[in-house]
């Protein structure tokens, strides 16, 4: 199989060093091994998404120097795939209705039995509250969870990373899914599908084999690489790379305007500088 990274960024504001980063090193990797670099734009959450920076994606990728292979894949354009997917895997069963909201939750794994709240890969770990509810008692306004209780103790699901922090194989047991994610998200109410349930039918239609992305992200490989074992999808080649972080350590995020790479762009900055911030070689 072709070697194949992909870019995966979100509508909703400009692109910063961070994404640069990703972008650049993922990039970089592919054009190395004389495979693809693909383009994704994950719109899934239309609510936050605006075709202004669609645009500006475009234009910020072509001033780096980037070219991605094939046309852009979006989310948007798929959510009948999840929905199916998502339908398809209820018919099995382990898919359940969830009514609780954020302080439901945050009141249950607060209560002294529970230990104090504890922060997964997917957030709160859930405590199950909703688990015995039955698929067919849904409602528009529930959230969809995989009950991870169901899966056999002996099932032993591994991924490959070769990022600086984790290098080295993974496991991913149930006793690991309880500790680190609970019963992870499906869906949101009035989204086709949460957003590493829909990253793993996507990287499987566009024959991805080797994620890069932030170390940031490590964690949620728990959880997509349980989605990847339900849907009988591929497990790609991970590889999570270090944050680019401002002065103060912090890492890097969207609403941080003055680093946007638009804003490097007008202030006279070239492709070259970029690279030597984030401390990557020229190209080739």
């Amino acid at each position: 199989m072709t070697f194949t990274t992909r870019f995966a960024p979100s509508p909703t504001g400009p692109l910063h060093l961070g994404h640069a980063y990703s972008a650049l090193l993922a990039h970089d990797m592919a054009r190395a091994h004389n495979g693809r670099f693909l383009l994704r734009i994950d719109d899934l959450d239309q609510s936050r998404a605006r075709p202004q920076w669609e645009n500006q994606i475009y234009d910020d990728l072509t001033w780096l120097g980037i070219t991605w292979d094939g046309p852009v894949r979006r989310q948007s354009d798929h959510f009948g795939a999840y929905r199916k997917a998502i339908k398809d895997l209820a018919a099995k069963g382990g898919i359940y209705p969830c009514r609780c909201k954020r302080r439901d939750i945050e009141a249950a794994v607060s209560a002294p039995q529970e230990g104090g709240q504890q922060f997964g890969a997917d957030g709160l770990i859930y405590p199950g509250t909703c688990r015995d509810r039955r698929w067919e008692d849904r409602r528009d306004t529930d959230a969809l969870r995989f009950n991870i209780r169901q899966l056999p103790e002996d099932l032993d699901l591994t991924f490959q990373e070769f990022g600086p922090a984790h290098r080295g194989l993974h496991h991913v047991t149930p006793a690991a899914l309880q500790t680190r994610v609970g019963d992870p998200i499906v869906a949101r109410p009035n989204m086709a599908a949460s957003y590493h349930f829909s990253v793993v039918l996507d990287d499987a239609a566009s024959e991805v084999t080797h994620v890069v992305r932030g170390e940031d992200l490590f964690e949620a490989t728990y959880i997509q690489r349980l989605f990847q074992h339900q849907l009988a999808q591929p497990t790609p080649v991970y590889h999570h790379h270090r944050l680019i972080r401002d002065a103060d350590g912090k890492r890097l995020a969207k609403r941080d305007d003055a680093r946007a790479i638009s804003k490097y762009r007008q202030d006279g900055a070239t492709p070259a500088d970029i690279r030597n911030l984030i401390g990557l070689p020229p190209p080739g």
